[in-house]
């Protein structure tokens, strides 16, 4: 079969045959096989060991990256779109920290390159454009966004009133020596953390303190089941296999009868 341009596009952004899922398979194992480098990079006595050996590989991942980078940047319809996109700006951050490095000739910034080559690891996130229960999960917590927002009004308003309570029944004598301090304390307790560097001391403060743990582990729930109702109500997410993406913007999820975008109108 002859690779048109439209053909590459078809493979490089599409996931519906066997040429496009082999494309995605080996860009799985370029991003795993990246990560795990940067990680075991980190390791000082591992890059004292094997550090040209990582060298090599890291510059082997980026070559690769940078291909396609340039592919997609080439097949896609909208190039900005796709260039302030979120995963055309991972994709960036993907290869620009190694070079970068070539081009820092002072040496006080050596350190500030390598804090930006860390970014390497963003490349994992990568994975969610070819795992189809991502984006189920994306659509179902963009649902539950507005109940998720209101959840957490209402979670401040009780730090805030429990803090200021705390504030007013214990103060500086117990650690509690503003407002502010107070609402700390207050979140470490509902959230049951608990870092135990601020505590009551009075039976009344330890008696809130013991209203606010119980309330804790009833709050924890509560986003759970709000993102559980509305995953419940979506498809199923193995239906997102036998799907489109957009080519000029990079729009995933489109019907596979589909012609045109539904969020740029371009031709599919």
């Amino acid at each position: 079969m002859k690779l048109t341009k439209k053909r590459i596009a078809e493979i490089v952004f599409d996931h519906n045959d066997w040429a496009a899922r082999t494309f995605d398979v080996v860009l799985l194992v370029l991003i795993f096989g990246s990560v795990i480098v940067a990680t075991l990079d980190s390791v000082a006595e591992l890059r004292l060991r094997f550090g040209t050996t990582f060298y090599i590989l890291e510059l082997i991942f980026t070559v690769l990256f940078t291909i396609e980078y340039i592919l997609r940047v080439w097949l896609t319809g909208k190039t900005l779109r796709y260039v302030t996109s979120f995963y055309g700006i991972v994709d960036l951050l993907a290869i620009l920290p190694f070079y970068l490095s070539f081009f820092v000739a002072d040496v006080q910034l050596l350190t500030v390159v390598r804090a930006l080559r860390l970014l390497r690891v963003v490349r994992i996130l990568k994975l969610g454009r070819y795992l189809s229960e991502a984006d189920f999960i994306s659509q179902s917590l963009k649902a539950s966004m507005a109940k998720i927002q209101i959840f957490l009004f209402t979670v401040l308003t009780v730090v805030l009133i429990m803090g200021t309570l705390m504030y007013l029944v214990e103060g500086p004598s117990s650690g509690f020596t503003s407002i502010p301090r107070g609402m700390y304390w207050a979140i470490v307790t509902l959230t049951t953390v608990g870092f135990g560097d601020i505590t009551p001391t009075t039976p009344l403060g330890q008696f809130i303190a013991s209203l606010i743990m119980l309330l804790g582990y009833a709050i924890i729930a509560v986003p759970t089941g709000i993102v559980s109702s509305e995953m419940a109500k979506r498809r199923n997410p193995h239906e997102l296999i036998n799907t489109k993406t957009c080519h000029s913007c990079g729009a995933e999820g489109l019907g596979i009868d589909d012609k045109f975008c539904k969020k740029c109108g371009g031709e599919l």
